[in-house]
């Protein structure tokens, strides 16, 4: 658990930091050098429904460490109801950050889901871009909860000081879970969800201009439609009913000091 020196902003019950990508990236630097342990998830529309309904999903993502907004539904709905966010920090967009952090600072990571040739597509790729001493080790995300403690004894005999996970939900909440305090020497443990598929040219990554308009989830639809009907579809038609309700709350009569914790 880091010391958290930044502020975060109440967004549907959740603390959200208020933070930049270079922000973000200093905040994680500042625990890989510190030897602390930053637990990192983002958020998006989709997640944010499923919270509702699932209560282990919502105790987990409320236990991580630092919480960046993901999706340009949420962070135009927080702005919309006053808690003025600065931007989004995608998590594919931080991965990509954090290995070229690593390289700079002689860090090491690991790589944990996908399929075998997606994953050790991903280590190659970083690898040929930076150095192969960047990744300190892989495993896909096809294993049984039998394989659990032997893959996260892996992971800390690897020496890394960033894990990323792309394996699907709860797969992956169930395995940082249920291996907390073995993990506890990773100092930057982050879930890419699809990310490794992107960085392996599985899945194509939307235009800057696509992803500003807040549209991506057109462009993922056409790729998997299959997975992401009930995700974009309903999702986003359940996310509507909580910022309405954010949107039309009573606001407080009088202001609170506000230091590191900003709740409206």
């Amino acid at each position: 658990m880091i010391r958290k020196n930044f502020i975060e902003v109440d967004v549907f019950g959740i603390p959200i930091a208020k933070l930049t990508m270079l922000e973000t990236l200093l905040v994680v630097e500042e625990a890989i050098e510190k030897e602390e342990q930053l637990h990192h998830v983002v958020v998006n529309a989709g997640k944010i429904v499923a919270m509702q309904n699932n209560p282990f999903l919502k105790k987990f993502v409320l236990g991580a460490d630092l919480i960046n907004v993901d999706g340009m539904a949420v962070l135009w709905a927080a702005n919309l109801v006053g808690k003025n966010l600065p931007e989004r920090v995608a998590g594919i967009d931080l991965m990509e950050n954090l290995v070229e952090l690593a390289y700079e600072n002689n860090y090491k990571c690991f790589f944990l889901g996908a399929k075998e040739e997606v994953v050790t597509d991903v280590v190659r790729h970083y690898s040929e871009m930076y150095n192969p001493n960047v990744v300190a080790g892989y495993h896909n995300g096809y294993f049984t909860r039998a394989d659990d403690v032997k893959i996260a004894k892996m992971i800390v005999d690897s020496g890394a000081q960033i894990l990323f996970v792309a394996m699907e939900s709860p797969l992956k909440e169930i395995f940082l879970d249920s291996n907390k305090d073995l993990l506890g020497k990773v100092n930057m443990i982050m879930e890419v969800d699809s990310g490794f598929d992107v960085v392996a040219g599985k899945l194509i990554r939307n235009p800057v201009w696509i992803q500003a308009t807040g549209l991506e989830w057109i462009f993922r639809f056409i790729q998997e439609p299959k997975r992401m009907l009930k995700k974009y579809f309903v999702g986003k038609g359940k996310f509507l009913a909580p910022t309405i309700k954010e949107l039309f709350a009573k606001k407080p009569s009088s202001k609170k000091n506000i230091h590191a914790h900003e709740t409206i």
